[in-house]
This record gives C-alpha cells, structure tokens and sequence, in this order.
C-alpha cells in the first residue's frame, strides 16, 4: 500500500509545490489541509482549488477562528502568557490547533505520513512533531525544507518545470507568520540586530506616532475570559479581531525583540499584537483586583512557565495540563469590568471594578472613615523584622 502524506498546507509557494514534489518523493498521494486561523488573505475554496490543481487527492480547508479565539487565545490570556516578559506566542498557539487538525485528517483519509514547512533552524518543527507525537505517534514526518535542504529557488524551478498554478515571482523580503492573535516578522535586513523596523513592515498597526484621537474600550471578563467590549457581547473571534482593529489603529502591540529560540540560537523577531498586548494588560489589572496575595504570586511563576511549554511546543504535555487546572481555579474570582485607553503605541488601564473585588476603599483610605486598625501595625512590623534583627545581632557579635 502507497503512502498518503498529509500536508500542512498554505496556498502559497512553498507548500503548493511540495504537493508534487512529496508526490514523487514517497511514491504516494497527498491530501493538503489548510487552516483559517484569522490570517486574512485569500479565501479558504481559492486555496482549496489551488491544492487540487496543484495534485492533491483531497484538500480539507477548515475554518477554526473561533475554535483558534476561544481554546487556545484565551487560555493563554487567562495564564497571561508572555515569553521572555514579551511575546504573546503568536505562533506557538497556532501550531497546536494546525496539528490537531492534521491529525483528524490522517484519521480520516488513512494518512501515513505528515509534512510540515518548517526548516530546521526554527521553533515549529518541535511544536509540529512534539504535537503529532503526543496525538498520533505512529505517523511519520518528512519536512522537505528540512529533510531534503528544499530551497526557496529549488521550489521556483520545480514549480515552473511542472507547470504548476501559482505565481513564483511574487517574493516578500521578510518571512512571515500571521493568524487572529498576531503577526510575526523576520529574516531579510532584520537579521542585522542594529537595523531598526521600518513602517513597510508592519500590517496590524498603524503608527504609534501620527497625531489622532485616543480610543477608551471597556472590556468585561467572567472567570478570566472576555466576553464583551463596551457592554456588547461578542464571540471570541469577534472581540479579538475587533480589539485588533482599534488598537492596533492606535499603534498598540508592536514588539521589536531578539529572543532565545529553542533549538539554541538567539533570533531577532518583530511582532505585532495588538488585541492580545491590550487583553494581557486588562487581564492582569482585573487579577490585581480579585486574586488574593499569596495565590497572585505563585501564578505569577506558573504564567511563566506555561508560557515557556507552550513556546517549546509541548501544548499537549501532562505539566501543562496540571498548569491548566491550576489556572482555571485560580480564575474562579477574575470577573468584572477594565477600561483601557489606546493611544500612542499603549494600552492604558485607567479603571477597574468587579463584585469579586478584594479591594475595599474603607481598608484603604486615609480619610475619615479609615477602618484599618494602624494601632496593630507597630506589634507586626516587630515581629516580621524579627529574624532580620536577630540575625543581624549574631553577626555583629561574631565581628
């Protein structure tokens, strides 16, 4: 029995002649499957058509925005998860979802084998292969850009030489990642580290600079989740997509980084997010209100790592599902409303309040009505410096 190799497929270039090209490297047939994710761009049935007319045997376009929005956006919301303190994890959130899907369709159509674009240099081929291992181990993989050094002029001879339907003239300078959450940029002369961004590069966003309006948006939240801007309900991908357009006319989200990649290299990444820099800002300000001291600060460190498994690709892993526990108990209490202001290049809380709120204005004030008892203050600070003190005394009679 031939193989039957199931591509993570884009509709562009790279991936419409890898149809023929894993075609006649495996002996088998193809089935491309396309994901929304929110990327914008051509039209799922334009893409379906183009994997059919390039060879394809089957060709799967599914729409996942908001299954993209609501099971994976948000869950990294709630963990307000920001690798290195900075990157929302554009890509790394979609990459799960991409191969879940992936999985489904080898299920489905008997696929043996699954093929992904990634090179050997980057993140995604640890979060494609570590997710196929968790969800389907028995499937092999072959990268060809990885696998059999497939370039990008290679590609442009094989797909002239077969004829295929598709343009290979059209060559952005940078490479490209995008879906509902953010946008990710790089390669070209942003690899020289001292080279600053130009406006050409950027989609999302619009100059932080140029003079405008400022935009105020209300967002509500119920256990940690949004679920309506300025008192409108909204499905996930709705209140995603429409934060992304008013913030990011306001130049929000925009992240210019070298980060620590996985595979052991320091790369240079220009991001744009500007719905989930302003959720992870009202996110973070709500749990101020509503989260207890000590629970507050222990989150804090699992935030940090749930960022970091989701970045190195083990989204389907048993600690991250342990971490997902924890924070969905944690979040019994974030409910309530956060006011932002957008201008600038920032998201700006300037409001919050909330009926879980531990904030009490009687406890606070140092005007007349002060319920906070000061008298207690003198006894604790005592005892709290206590072993300071104490030590101290050791030290200096050791002297």
């Amino acid at each position: 029995m031939s193989e039957r190799v199931v591509l993570a497929y884009s509709g562009g270039l790279d991936t419409s002649v890898a149809i023929p090209f894993l075609a006649e490297q495996t002996g088998g047939e193809v089935i491309a499957v396309a994901v929304d994710l929110g990327q914008g761009g051509e039209d799922l049935e334009t893409i379906r058509k183009r994997a059919l007319a390039c060879g394809a045997v089957e060709a799967v376009v599914i729409d996942a925005r908001e299954e993209f929005a609501a099971d994976f956006c948000f869950p990294a919301l709630r963990a307000n998860a920001l690798y290195m303190d900075r990157y929302p994890l554009v890509s790394g959130l979609s990459r799960p979802l991409i191969v879940k899907h992936l999985v489904t369709a080898a299920k489905k159509f008997g696929g043996t084998v699954v093929s992904h674009g990634c090179t050997g240099k980057g993140n995604d081929q640890v979060r494609f292969e570590a997710g196929l291992s968790a969800l389907h181990p028995e499937l092999k993989v072959i990268a060809p850009a990885r696998d059999f050094a497939w370039t990008r002029d290679k590609a442009i001879a094989f797909a002239e030489e077969k004829g295929l339907p598709i343009d290979v003239t059209a060559k952005s300078p940078y490479s490209i990642d995008q879906n509902l959450w953010g946008r990710a940029v790089e390669t070209g002369f942003l690899e020289d580290i001292w080279n600053a961004p130009i406006e050409d590069l950027y989609a999302y966003t619009a100059d932080p600079a140029a003079p405008r309006e400022a935009d105020e948006v209300v967002v509500s939240f119920q256990a940690g989740v949004p679920v309506a801007l300025d008192g409108r309900a909204l499905t996930p991908f709705q209140l995603i997509d429409e934060l992304n357009r008013r913030a990011g006319a306001q130049g929000v989200g925009r992240i210019d980084m070298v980060e620590d990649r996985l595979v052991g290299i320091k790369s240079r990444e220009v991001y744009e997010a500007p719905a989930a820099i302003a959720l992870i800002a009202a996110h973070m300000e709500l749990e101020n209100v509503t989260v207890e001291r000590d629970l507050a600060r222990f989150k804090r460190s699992v935030d940090q790592r749930w960022g970091e498994l989701v970045y190195d690709g083990l989204w389907f892993s048993p600690l991250k599902d342990s971490l997902d526990a924890f924070i969905a108990e944690a979040q019994q209490h974030v409910s309530g409303d956060v006011r932002l202001t957008l201008h600038g290049g920032k998201a700006v809380v300037t409001g919050r309040r909330s009926e879980a709120s531990l904030y009490s204005y009687d406890l606070a004030t140092y005007d007349t009505g002060d319920t906070f008892d000061q008298t207690l203050a003198k006894g604790f600070v005592e005892l709290w410096s206590l072993p300071s003190k104490i030590a101290a005394m050791r030290d200096r009679a050791q002297d």
